[in-house]
């Protein structure tokens, strides 16, 4: 698994447990690295990602909120909308990462922690969302 990926697992299992205890980011970095020390490889990214993520929410979740039709953030699912604020963030902060990868990325993500549904509503949210602020990939070939 690489840095990136490892890292963004974390960042989902930590922004889960920041929503739920609304404790601060820096005291969930270090209460789940002292727990789960895990892929070190993966940390400095999973850190950057949950740090951010949180600092530009009201951003981030209004993305989401416009492009998620007929779902309110507030019924939607934990996991999908935990994992459709890291997508959607690094969609918006993180040019150098693929639109293709951060999705694919995201879609697996909602696949191994939702339901059976994450990955078709995640990839379509974020979609949307990549295409709401002009992200496409380069062309194959």
């Amino acid at each position: 698994m690489g840095a990136r990926t490892s890292g963004r697992e974390a960042a989902l299992q930590m922004l889960f447990a920041l929503e739920a205890t609304l404790e601060t980011p820096d005291t969930i970095i270090h209460r789940f690295w002292r727990e789960l020390p895990g892929d070190a490889e993966g940390r400095d990214y999973a850190d950057q990602v949950l740090r951010s993520t949180w600092e530009t929410l009201s951003e981030t979740d209004e993305r989401i909120r416009k492009a998620s039709i007929n779902w309110r953030l507030e019924r939607m699912a934990r996991v999908d909308r935990n994992v459709l604020r890291l997508g959607a963030w690094e969609l918006a902060h993180m040019p150098d990462i693929p639109r293709a990868v951060i999705i694919d990325e995201a879609v697996e993500l909602a696949k191994r922690y939702g339901t059976a549904e994450s990955g078709s509503f995640v990839n379509g949210v974020l979609d949307r969302i990549a295409s709401d602020l002009g992200r496409q990939d380069p062309p194959k070939g």
